[in-house]
């Protein structure tokens, strides 16, 4: 069985041969799904792997509270809220009242935002970017570090002092090279000065962290945001909770919940005009949609596969045609039918599986291109799970659609099969 098996690949591997170009074209379908499919899935793997380091930067115990009903396509009632087309839904009184100790004992830290893009200028620069008003908490709630000078501090807060730290990003845009540390900036023509610089933090699925600046929360009240919600109280565009711990985090949801649906007289069955949501979940969300989009990509790369396969079957009937008396001569001296239906389906086997390996070594070097051309946003992973399974679809289409032309093969007779000119 070993001798017939060994004899089958090196005349198999000479039938290849023999046709190089038809040979060539037969393995550019497969290459190329296989190739396409690869390299979508380790994009795919990429982008989770990347979504699951930057939700888990922000904290284990986070949570976020934001204005409208959450679905798959956003924040319903966020957008017209920032742009200032509808009263706020979150104020700073909700943040308060989240802070009470007897009623929320699982959120251990609160921190009130209010985000808005405003243009900002220096003495010989401008720009436009997220401007986000900010209490002393939200250093410690979203982990942020400052790389120069030091973070907002309660005097600031107290006092509405016009001060502000600048994004890595930012502070590159408005200064270049020189420290900013102590230069005045202008936002919406209002002078700030700034006070330090943060520390990079990359893209995240809430935005570019490294292109915002900070002020004080009661400063943008004072001079930037003046919408009001309900009883006049300030208005936010998010709160930032952080649970006492880990198992908690769910308990200080609820907690939440509760106390906000009660401050904004929320009846039992109708729906929140807000939601309390955790890394974890978005964490969940962004990695569906990731998966549903690679595995759509992934199936109209399947179809190159496909039509690899189509390509494969087309040729070995045409080899089959093209052999009929080397079929006819094999079985008059004693080949049975298994051993002729073994012959070819070897053959497209094995040009399925050459196809598949260049299609692996194609797949890599696309994904190391999409690495480099996202500047390091985030690096496309080939997993061995998505090598084995490009090959081993590979491997099923060569041996699927090689199949048929083995059959016809095999029932030839033999002496008409030796009568064929």
């Amino acid at each position: 069985m070993l001798a017939l098996l060994q004899e089958n690949l090196q005349t198999a591997t000479q039938s290849l041969l023999a046709n190089k170009l038809r040979t060539a074209l037969s393995l550019l379908g497969i290459l190329i799904g296989v190739g396409a499919v690869i390299a979508l899935l380790a994009a795919g793997q990429g982008v989770q792997d990347y979504i699951q380091r930057q939700v888990q930067a922000i904290g284990p115990n986070v949570l976020f509270v934001f204005p409208g009903g959450f679905s798959q396509s956003g924040f319903t009632r966020a957008a017209a809220q920032q742009s200032g087309l509808m009263r706020p839904v979150l104020t700073l009184g909700d943040a308060q009242a989240l802070q009470d100790p007897v009623r929320a004992p699982d959120i251990g830290m609160v921190a009130p935002l209010v985000a808005q893009t405003f243009p900002i200028a220096s003495e010989k620069e401008r720009t436009a970017v997220t401007v986000r008003g900010v209490t002393p908490e939200y250093q410690i709630a979203r982990n942020w570090q400052v790389d120069r000078g030091r973070f907002i501090e309660p005097e600031d807060e107290r006092t509405r002092a016009r001060v502000a730290l600048l994004g890595a990003e930012t502070a590159r845009a408005l200064f270049g090279e020189r420290d900013p540390i102590g230069q005045l900036i202008r936002i919406r023509d209002i002078p700030f000065r700034v006070i330090g610089v943060l520390s990079r933090k990359g893209g995240t699925s809430f935005g570019n962290d490294d292109e915002v600046v900070l002020i004080p929360l009661s400063t943008m009240h004072q001079y930037l945001y003046s919408l009001r919600g309900r009883g006049g109280e300030p208005g936010l565009t998010a709160i930032v909770l952080v649970a006492r711990s880990h198992e908690r985090i769910r308990a200080a949801q609820e907690q939440a919940v509760t106390i906000l649906r009660e401050r904004h007289g929320i009846r039992f069955r109708e729906d929140e005009d807000f939601t309390v949501v955790s890394q974890e979940e978005i964490l969940s969300l962004f990695g569906n949609l990731t998966t549903i989009l690679t595995a759509f990509l992934s199936a109209i790369a399947g179809i190159s596969l496909l039509v690899g396969g189509i390509g494969i079957m087309n040729i070995t009937l045409v080899s089959v045609r093209e052999r009929t008396r080397e079929i006819g001569l094999r079985k008059a001296v004693g080949a049975r039918r298994r051993d002729i239906l073994l012959q070819f389906l070897i053959e497209t086997v094995v040009l399925s599986l050459i196809g598949g390996g260049l299609g692996v070594l194609l797949g890599i070097i696309v994904a190391q291109l999409i690495s480099a051309l996202a500047g390091g946003a985030f690096q496309a992973i080939v997993t061995p799970g998505a090598v084995m399974l490009a090959v081993g679809i590979s491997s099923a289409v060569g041996l699927f659609f090689g199949l048929y032309p083995a059959w016809r093969a095999a029932r030839l007779d033999p002496i008409v099969a030796l009568r064929y000119e």
